[in-house]
């Protein structure tokens, strides 16, 4: 038996959009809907830093 299979496993969470949302109040959901933005920033900011490694390691390696 491997130790790791006594660790108990990470919880998965559900997808956004299974979540009921139904308890949640309206400030609940405003509060919420700021840190998606917050959230989908930060993607899109490490999304443009990948690509532009990308784009400079395609670059050296084609000289």
């Amino acid at each position: 038996m491997d130790i790791d299979d006594l660790e108990p496993r990470p919880r998965i969470p559900l997808p956004l959009s299974l979540e009921d949302l139904s308890s949640f109040s309206v400030y609940e959901l405003e509060e919420r809907i700021e840190e998606l933005h917050t959230e989908i920033t930060r993607c899109q900011n490490l999304i443009s830093s990948k690509q532009e490694s990308r784009t400079g390691a395609e670059a050296f390696f084609k000289e």
